[in-house]
């Protein structure tokens, strides 16, 4: 049971207790009547109160969110773990992968590695990755430990990649097409006029006029959105053979989340995590990289 509290101020002095959860708070819709559900899901100083009932000026509005019912198989496999508390984890995700199981991965993913390690610690934790990489994408992965969390978390962070991308880029620039599926039973992705809109934002950090590493930032988080976008100008992702990369050197996409950066959804502190590039991306780079 995750157990969380809330110092009423005077902004939510007479109000509702469902206006301070669902403003303040921020819980969604979802989990605040799931929580109403729950004897003791939410109290007011200690006692079992309703969403309709009021608020006054230093009263301790709580929360109290039951453990999950994970079903996920857990499967040993080494996990980096960059933070963990209470309420979130940060993993540096090793490229080749998988986020979640499907049907071409059953037990080979992160989620399975997250369920084997928080069995060892005797929790029985959900899998909710805030985001999501590429099986192929390394670096940084952030996880919430129960549905607050979650639902504080959502949209609410940022992330940079860096890319090696074949062909010249100096300066910085942004792409802006619309990402579309021209087969809804492929995975495969195009760039073009149709579609979701998507704008990618990159700075060169080098480049030796054959080969490029960028650092990108998303406004947008289409699927495959960096591979597309790079791929359309003809600068495809060093490794990324489903877009058109014919580079050997790499066995994958030249694709890393470097820097992730939120607010703790309980603390309200500013997060900040870094990790470095891994082996075979900076073989692609010359040494002081």
């Amino acid at each position: 049971m995750r157990h969380i509290e809330f110092i009423i101020d005077d902004s939510y002095d007479g109000k509702k207790v469902v206006a301070y959860l669902r403003g303040e708070a921020k819980l969604s819709a979802r989990l605040v009547n799931s929580l109403k559900r729950i004897e003791k899901g939410i109290t007011l100083n200690g006692e079992h109160i309703r969403t309709v009932d009021m608020l006054h000026k230093g009263d301790i509005l709580a929360v109290n969110i039951p453990e999950d019912n994970n079903e996920i198989e857990p499967v040993e496999y080494p996990l980096d773990v960059v933070y963990e508390d209470n309420d979130i984890i940060v993993i540096n995700k090793p490229a080749g992968l998988a986020m979640h199981p499907t049907h071409n991965h059953q037990g080979d993913t992160l989620a399975n590695a997250a369920a084997a390690y928080f069995l060892k610690k005797g929790q029985n934790v959900i899998f909710r990755a805030v985001g999501r990489l590429d099986k192929s994408t390394s670096g940084l992965v952030l996880c919430a430990l129960n549905k607050y969390a979650a639902s504080r978390l959502s949209g609410n962070f940022t992330k940079q990649y860096f890319a090696v991308v074949k062909g010249e880029y100096k300066g910085n620039g942004t792409i802006d097409r619309c990402i579309y599926r021209p087969d809804p039973m492929k995975t495969l992705r195009a760039a073009g006029d149709e579609g979701d809109y998507a704008i990618t934002h990159w700075e060169s950090l080098w480049t030796d006029g054959s080969n490029s590493l960028l650092k990108i930032n998303l406004e947008t988080g289409r699927t495959h959105q960096i591979r597309v976008h790079f791929s359309s100008q003809g600068s495809p992702l060093c490794g990324d053979d489903m877009y058109g990369s014919d580079d050997k050197r790499i066995g994958r996409a030249a694709l890393h989340c470097g820097i992730l950066d939120f607010v703790h959804p309980v603390t309200g502190e500013e997060l900040h995590f870094e990790v470095p590039f891994p082996d075979d991306f900076k073989a692609l780079l010359p040494e002081n990289f």
